[in-house]
């Protein structure tokens, strides 16, 4: 009887530059694919729109192995039972799997290796999700990096392997298997439908477009919401539809074929390498998604305001680009970055609220939130990050609003209720002369409220409570 060897997907559902995919259709045998939905302690479950994209993506690639004659299995549970329950259950010979980064994900994954091992069964880890592993890359001293800077100095500097061709064994093709089993996502994320296409095949006509659209406009116009301008590709790349050697490799092949885009491909390159710097930090702290990076921000007094809370979540709280931001997401699974930090900052440094509390909304809301990304950037925006803004660094939502949607297409696309108003009122309307909100038949308090909180009283008390930590080191 041929040998049967798995290939354990997670976060890489792709045929293309799959390691472990290859190394498994390299082995003689048949291979078959495992996608495991977990309810496994230490391992973060997949928030509810990522769940959505979840769903359309396992069913894309599942018709995808199914032409090259792997089938994809699905299941749910707790990976360290599945794993060597399926291998015993297929008499595998092997599994690979590529390597992922969070704690509890390394703690899992080594658990089962030496389970799988005992059984009798090679297991076998490969680097297929960073451009660079994370111990590969250090300071002059040998130590993690907690800078941006000189990390991406040092990244650009390194041999990125090129990615691999799909490796699989030309088998007939079979049926596609039906991936559902008893796995739905939630029933409102089926309004993101109209705003995604998902999937290996789409991850790279994305890039393509990019390249041949929004290139030229990306190092200036990835900081205004309402343009068209950046890749779009956060959502495949979270869940490996497409891999960061992948991109990493067309942009140097373009950069080389056409030199005068050089700059904006720089640029590109290095917001790809802050994807690296977060699974940096993600493997050398403890858990970023719950623990400060610096840990006198342990001490910080966060405000316990469940209301104002929950009027941040629904886009309520009376700063237009903030609330225009937070239905952005909601609707789409999606928001801007520089929006992103906006309402990062006014929920952590105006409202003084917890940062993990907008870092769980975000991970829940967003079809991109990955377990480095999200708490990273959540934690540089609340200053407790490594390479975090100084503490005394406060965006102000009004004035970037007015810098950033000057013409307020974003916001207003988003806060219709103020559509009327005119630009020099639209990201300030609580200062509008009475006669301009019935012009733009607005009713102050009723049709949109007022302010949460005073922007300048909150900056000073969210600058008072950060100094007191500076103080007790």
């Amino acid at each position: 009887m041929a040998a049967t060897n798995i290939v354990w997907l997670r976060n890489d559902l792709r045929v293309a530059d799959n390691p472990a995919l290859s190394a498994a259709a390299a082995e003689p045998g048949r291979t078959v694919a495992l996608y495991v939905h977990e309810q496994t302690e230490g391992v973060r479950p997949t928030g509810a729109a990522g769940r959505w994209w979840l769903h359309q993506s396992l069913r894309s690639l599942a018709a995808d192995l199914a032409e090259n004659g792997v089938e994809l299995l699905v299941e749910s549970g707790d990976s360290r039972i599945l794993l060597p329950a399926f291998a015993q259950e297929l008499s595998a010979a092997t599994v690979f799997w590529n390597r992922r980064y969070a704690p509890g994900e390394r703690e899992t994954d080594h658990l089962i290796k030496e389970e799988l091992q005992a059984l009798g069964v090679r297991a076998s880890s490969l680097p297929g999700n960073v451009l660079v592993e994370p111990w590969e890359i250090a300071t002059g001293q040998g130590k993690p990096y907690s800078v941006f800077t000189p990390f991406w100095k040092t990244l650009r500097q390194q041999p990125i392997s090129a990615p691999q061709p799909p490796a699989l064994q030309n088998l007939p093709a079979i049926a596609t298997p039906a991936v559902d089993g008893d796995y739905r996502p939630p029933q409102w994320s089926t309004k993101l439908t109209s705003h995604w296409r998902v999937g290996e095949v789409a991850a790279l006509r994305r890039l393509e477009e990019f390249f041949d659209q929004l290139l030229a406009s990306y190092s200036e116009g990835r900081d205004f919401p309402h343009r068209r301008a950046t890749s779009g590709l956060s959502p495949h790349l979270r869940f490996g539809e497409i891999s960061p050697r992948q991109i990493w490799h067309a942009a140097l092949a373009l950069a080389q074929a056409e030199p005068d885009r050089q700059g904006a491909i720089e640029k590109f390159l290095s917001e790809l390498a802050w994807r690296d710097f977060s699974y940096h930090q993600l493997f050398h702290r403890l858990d970023i998604g719950k623990l400060p990076m610096q840990p006198k921000y342990e001490g910080m007094q966060w405000r316990s305001a469940p209301g104002e809370l929950t009027a941040w979540q629904r886009g309520q709280t009376g700063i237009p680009i903030v609330d225009a931001g937070m239905r952005e997401m909601w609707a789409t699974g999606f928001m801007q970055n520089r929006v992103r930090m906006l309402a990062a900052s006014f929920l952590t440094k105006n409202l003084l609220i917890d940062w993990r509390l907008g870092e769980e909304w975000f991970w829940d809301c967003l079809v991109d939130a990955d377990p480095a990304n999200n708490p990273a950037s959540w934690q540089w925006v609340a200053g407790s990050g490594m390479d975090a803004a100084p503490y005394f660094r406060i965006f102000n939502p009004v004035t970037q609003g007015e810098k950033f949607d000057a013409d307020g297409a974003y916001t207003r696309h988003w806060v219709p209720e103020l559509s009327r108003l005119p630009d020099r009122w639209l990201h300030r309307p609580g200062e509008a002369p009475a006669d301009v909100l019935r012009s733009a038949g607005i009713v102050h308090g009723r049709d949109y409220p007022p302010p949460l909180v005073d922007l300048r009283t909150s900056r000073s008390r969210a600058l008072e409570a950060a100094a007191a930590l500076v103080k007790s080191e």
